[in-house]
């Protein structure tokens, strides 16, 4: 598959009897997804002896829509839209504090929605414990790869998350003297003994310093190409717990550190770049929170994972196959070439 950079079992064959043998594997029950991906976190663990590791979570949808008709009926889910079929994945990519070089794949969750599934207002989501919530896939990530991480010898890990991995389960639950979080903030919470919200007291904090750096162009969004000047903030805060959710099982309240970046002077029509993360990293000077912005900035390359998995590597949603299980099990394979590519 690396060699010719593409899982389409056909192209990948030497002659007929190699091809056979891919889809006998791919379609046989007795390989589970769990063992591909225990392979894959194996391989990781090899590499992370006495490093400081980014662990990197995000999910992707597999929209196979395109194969309707073709693709067996059994076991079919849909993805984000409700209608289209297939699955999602959420992998946790390890890279490399000093430099931000991918070392493995620590974890891989994949799943499926039931057709026709209840939405978050039917199922009263807010008042759901967190494990019955599709969202502990980022508490279960956090737990899974870190056992891997520390196996391995790793000497430190700081899990990586965008603004959907902001909950105060996992602020509360995941970091201890090995694990460490910085996430995009979502909310703008309550914060223990001060009158304003997270988003005005970090406002009202003094211009610590600036950096630049080059925004790339983005059609999608109508960015244009551009040098941005960044203003970074910071500050030591406490988050509240939320309302909903019992004192028994969360503390009352959570110290971390905020960090925000904003952009000054943005071009006429264009969006200011604006970052909140929060970290249980300690930040008390800027260097520390440039820091963090480039730890979190390296977040993208799961993105560029995703991308090689999909459309703009080893096109896996073009896959011939016929089973959503051997489509499972294609796509975890997928997951190490792309890394290697």
């Amino acid at each position: 598959m690396q060699a010719h950079q593409s899982v389409n079992i056909r192209r990948i064959s030497q002659n007929r009897a190699e091809q056979v043998g891919y889809y006998r594997f791919l379609e046989n029950g007795r390989v589970t997804t769990s063992e591909l991906v225990r392979s894959l976190a194996d391989a990781c663990e090899q590499q992370v002896n006495g490093k400081h590791i980014l662990a990197i979570s995000d999910s992707s949808e597999i929209n196979l829509q395109a194969h309707v008709g073709r693709i067996k009926s059994e076991g079919l889910g849909v993805v984000g839209n409700n209608r289209d079929i297939g699955f999602f994945i959420h992998p946790t990519l390890g890279v490399d504090a000093e430099n931000g070089f991918p070392l493995g794949i620590g974890d891989v969750q994949s799943w499926r929605r039931e057709p026709g599934h209840a939405n978050k207002h039917e199922r009263g989501y807010p008042t759901l414990p967190i494990e019955e919530k599709e969202s502990y896939k980022w508490l279960k990530a956090a737990t899974t790869s870190s056992r891997y991480f520390e196996r391995g010898g790793a000497r430190l890990v700081t899990h990586i998350g965008d603004r959907e991995s902001d909950m105060y389960e996992e602020w509360a639950s995941v970091p201890d003297a090995f694990n460490h979080l910085l996430l995009r903030v979502k909310q703008d919470r309550r914060l223990w003994g001060q009158s304003s919200s997270l988003y005005a007291y970090l406002a009202a904090q003094p211009c610590a310093g600036t950096y630049a750096f080059q925004v790339q162009a983005d059609l999608r969004h109508e960015r244009k190409a551009r040098e941005a000047w960044m203003m970074v903030r910071f500050a030591r805060v406490e988050i509240q717990r939320p309302d909903q959710l019992p004192a028994q099982d969360y503390p009352e309240r959570v110290r971390l550190w905020a960090v925000e970046a904003q952009e000054v002077s943005a071009p006429t029509g264009q969006k200011p770049i604006h970052w909140r993360l929060m970290t249980t990293h300690e930040v008390n000077t800027l260097e520390q929170a440039l820091q963090m912005i480039e730890w979190y900035r390296w977040r993208w390359r799961i993105e560029q994972l995703f991308a090689t998995l999909k459309t703009a590597g080893l096109d896996l949603e073009a896959t011939q196959l016929e089973s959503i299980d051997a489509i499972e099990r294609l796509c975890i394979l997928g997951l190490s070439v792309a890394l290697r590519l």
